[in-house]
């Protein structure tokens, strides 16, 4: 409404009425070449210029008389087009994901042609123990037993803890229930990886019980030994955070933070058959 009370649209307006105003004259005189009609011309020409310019710069101007309707209709149109590339992104990285884990198993199956593998997704989390424990959407039926290593790519996820014929429970290696034999691959120090409650929910593990003089340093890489027969050899389990001294005795204990990012995991591979697979 502001423009309607702009001076140049008062003149406009004055303009439209002083045309109109000669047109009547014009007609009044009832001769295009009277006198009085050239007058009228003569008097009135500056005027028609000065509305002819002020209709161009009225076109120029930028705005519409689009309907609410035409508007909504094109944010309903741009929002739609919001949300579909929204999902292809989304679909983007799902793609992504699911090749580096492909390429990783590729990697892992050529180095360890012994190994036999059945791939799985995460159907179900407790959602007040997220990291920990989770379901996959494969059972008894695909081959898994309870026992077998979960893993993504080179690293070490956790193990099956129960199994029925179309779905099986895993426990992660940040839940205290799970215990790994382990070494850390520069010192090829000895021990085992497993976490408590407290370090869980920080998403780390630790290697516990080292010798306080332990040659073991942070960036350290800590991976599986292979005894007990439960996991293979060689599995990358995570990186010594820190070294924490024991306050009630002379041990100490490496903090490790996990290879696998436990808040993005969609899929794994379950190793159904391994060499050496129940040997003690």
């Amino acid at each position: 409404m502001r423009f309607f009370r702009r001076p140049a649209f008062k003149i406009f307006i004055s303009v439209i009425a002083a045309l109109v105003l000669g047109s009547l004259i014009s007609v009044f005189s009832h001769s295009a070449s009277s006198p009085l009609n050239k007058a009228v011309s003569f008097v009135f020409s500056p005027a028609q210029n000065l509305a002819a310019a002020a209709s161009r710069e009225l076109a120029d101007l930028p705005f519409s008389f689009r309907s609410s309707s035409v508007i909504s209709k094109e944010r309903d149109e741009l929002q739609a087009e919001v949300d579909s590339l929204r999902n292809q992104l989304v679909d983007y990285e799902d793609m992504k994901r699911q090749n580096e884990l492909y390429r990783e198993f590729l990697e892992l199956k050529r180095l360890h042609p012994d190994q036999q593998y059945c791939e799985a997704n995460i159907i179900g989390r407790d959602s007040l123990d997220f990291a920990s424990e989770f379901t996959l959407n494969r059972g008894s039926i695909a081959g898994i037993k309870v026992q077998d290593p979960v893993i993504y790519g080179g690293n070490l996820v956790g193990v099956v803890t129960s199994v029925s014929p179309t779905v099986c429970t895993v426990k992660t290696i940040l839940n205290p229930d799970v215990n790994v034999s382990c070494y850390e691959i520069r010192t090829v120090t000895t021990g085992y990886v497993t976490s408590t409650a407290e370090l869980g929910r920080k998403g780390l593990c630790h290697m516990p019980n080292l010798e306080g003089t332990t040659a073991i340093t942070v960036g350290g890489i800590v991976c599986t030994s292979g005894v007990g027969g439960v996991y293979p050899a060689d599995l990358v389990i995570g990186t010594v955070q820190t070294i924490n001294d024991a306050t009630l005795d002379i041990s100490a204990a490496a903090v490790i933070e996990p290879a696998v990012d436990f808040s993005t995991l969609t899929g794994v591979f379950v190793i159904t058959s391994f060499e050496n697979q129940g040997a003690e």
